[in-house]
């Protein structure tokens, strides 16, 4: 049976849409896109480099998997080690509006996200990787559906933007297992569900 990690880019007000450049996701009329260039250094590259070592498959939400189908085929460098993984791996992408994938091998997975994932971790064996795909973070978060998060929060606000932990997110307590941060300030956290929160008091 295979694990589910999710790896997210986000500001201090929880803001994860389009970190990585001025038109990969203007819905709503974004304005930001790019935040996390400015913080890319050794450190952040370095962990990335790991997370890309470790992957038996990728599951991705469509805008995610559009954004990475329309660069990542072009990369051919064997040293590259997030090129050579993305372009020779299974990829599983979630979305009931994309009828067709180029970018080989790719699954479309077209029924209900819930029940379609529980599956794919059921005959996949490995680490399953998801990158972004923030509204299908949610959901499977929802569904207790994803065991590692790596959580990588950078030093800047920006106000408007789609969050991945909206108003009325799933109560969740979490369990941090790794942490570190980047020469330029990013926080690196690894979190593994721990249930339901518990409540006390201080009197």
């Amino acid at each position: 049976m295979g694990k589910l990690s999710l790896t997210q880019f986000v500001t201090l007000d929880g803001i994860y849409q389009a970190p990585g450049g001025p038109d990969e996701d203007r819905r709503g009329g974004f304005e930001h896109g790019g935040w996390a260039f400015p913080f890319d250094d050794d450190d952040f590259g370095a962990f990335v480099d790991e997370v890309f070592g470790r992957p038996a498959a990728f599951l991705l939400g469509r805008h995610t998997y559009e954004i990475f189908a329309s660069y990542w085929p072009k990369q051919t460098d064997p040293a590259n080690p997030i090129a050579s993984q993305l372009n020779a791996l299974p990829k599983y992408v979630v979305s009931r509006t994309l009828k067709s994938a180029d970018w080989d091998p790719t699954t479309i997975l077209s029924g209900d996200a819930v029940q379609e994932v529980a599956a794919l971790k059921d005959r996949v064996d490995g680490e399953i990787q998801m990158h972004g795909s923030g509204g299908l973070a949610r959901t499977l978060l929802a569904a207790d559906l994803i065991d590692t998060l790596h959580l990588l929060v950078f030093p800047i606000v920006l106000g408007t933007g789609f969050r991945l932990f909206a108003e009325g997110a799933k109560p969740t307590a979490f369990r941090n297992i790794a942490s570190r941060t980047t020469s330029k300030g990013i926080s690196i956290n690894t979190y593994e569900p721990a249930g339901r929160p518990e409540y006390g008091t201080f009197e």
